[in-house]
């Protein structure tokens, strides 16, 4: 039996068709001059904010504005991995730089936090509240047997946010072991994953989130104080934005894929759905719909089985693209295919043990790996492609690590071919 969504299901051309609109729908190949956010302006006294251009060429503030809604559009960016997760954002901000990130966590506009999945992820505010105020009591309860072997209840709880609040309140901050050290000093042990705990349990409950830059991370602040909200929608109108901005981002996507991505039930996934059904276009892939935002459907049915309508003018699919580990364009799906082909899941996913590599993209599928080396005077990357990449294919890695390295500030290194390529 051939799995829904698979290329050979849909045929190649859809799966093409479908490849194309996620990329768009993602901002991903977008040119410096239509970055999302582009022409958006950073928080005021934020450093940058007077408009001096950067090396790019465009406003400091600018590209920090086009971070901001990098992450807006996607709603949520996955950001386990600190480094990794910076570059998804910067490859959909063409000409940012981890400076540009930078100043958006320190204005507030940009959190890291665990709004679904228990899992860390880029979002703002806004953005994090909402998703807490569906997610939150479910992830937490599920995680009910853990916590009672940790020793974690909820007076420990209330003892640990008692500490945060005392030492945060009137815009502190804190990194990790700061706050594993305050634990201490009071008398909770924080080893074991105890304290790690904790600080999760406290940003499910809206009370904590990773806020200004901190060396190569964040440090914990209060969300109330550091980011204070704006609105309160109520959770019917919630689930409906949820869905909403997932296809926005996401589609052509399912509504298993929204589920799947969110962890929302399948039942307050269709009420999210029948409030912003009219907001959304369809496609028809075999006997499956895929959502996205964009004209209104009614396109006859294609010789591959694509029927209904999309953003036809999306631009085309990227001819190369050097993708993180752990980005959305994969992570975005229940189903890795059509971007993966099934034989090579594993070369990104190596023995299943959930770390994802950083990915090379060409046209749309993934074919191959790439390894980086971060060191005080350069970047060197090693390409591991799955099979032979054409010239026209490495040069175009070449180019797309170039803006890689440029995001971080420093030159880079190809260790394959052995060649030096200018930041």
């Amino acid at each position: 039996m051939t799995p829904p969504g698979s290329t050979s299901a849909m045929g190649s051309r859809a799966a093409r068709e479908l490849l194309r609109l996620r990329a768009a729908a993602q901002g991903i190949g977008r040119s410096r001059t239509t970055a999302p956010g582009a022409g958006a302006s950073g928080a005021l006294g934020a450093p940058g904010a007077s408009g001096a251009p950067g090396a790019s060429g465009a406003p400091e503030a600018s590209r920090a504005g086009a971070i901001t809604a990098a992450v807006s559009n996607l709603l949520a960016v996955q950001a386990q991995d600190f480094g990794q997760a910076s570059w998804a954002l910067g490859l959909r901000a063409p000409g940012s730089t981890r400076g540009d990130l930078v100043e958006a966590l320190d204005s507030a506009a940009v959190v890291r936090s665990w709004p679904m999945r228990g899992t860390l992820h880029f979002c703002t505010p806004g953005d994090l509240r909402m998703m807490l105020s569906i997610t939150a009591a479910r992830t937490v309860q599920s995680t009910g047997a853990r916590h009672r072997q940790l020793g974690i209840d909820d007076a420990l709880v209330a003892r640990a946010e008692h500490i945060a609040r005392g030492a945060l309140t009137g815009g502190g901050s804190l990194t990790r072991d700061e706050y594993f050290g305050l634990l201490k000093a009071e008398g909770i042990d924080p080893g074991g994953q105890r304290g790690v705990h904790l600080i999760w349990l406290l940003a499910h409950a809206g009370v904590l989130c990773w806020g200004p830059a901190r060396g190569t991370g964040q440090a914990m602040v209060l969300l109330d104080e550091w980011a204070p909200a704006t609105r309160e929608p109520d959770r019917d109108e919630a689930l409906g934005e949820f869905v909403l901005r997932y296809f926005t981002g996401h589609g052509p996507a399912t509504l298993d894929d929204f589920c799947w991505w969110s962890k929302v039930t399948v039942a307050d996934a269709k009420r999210g759905l029948a409030r912003v059904r009219d907001r959304l276009s369809t496609l028809e892939l075999g006997d499956e719909t895929y959502y996205l935002t964009g004209s209104d459907a009614g396109e006859p049915s294609g010789p591959d089985g694509l029927s209904g309508a999309g953003p036809t003018a999306a631009p085309r699919l990227p001819a190369t693209v050097a993708l993180p580990g752990f980005d959305e364009y994969l992570l975005g799906y229940r189903r890795r295919t059509p971007a993966l082909p099934e034989q090579f899941a594993e070369r990104i996913v190596p023995g299943n043990n959930g770390i994802f590599l950083p990915m090379l993209v060409s046209h749309g599928t993934i074919v191959g790996t790439w390894k980086r080396s971060i060191g005080a005077k350069s970047v060197t990357v090693t390409l591991e492609p799955f099979g032979v990449l054409s010239d026209t294919e490495r040069r175009g890695f070449e180019r797309d690590l170039g803006r890689y390295a440029r995001f971080l500030g420093l030159p880079l290194r190809m260790a394959t071919p052995g060649k030096m390529v200018a930041p």
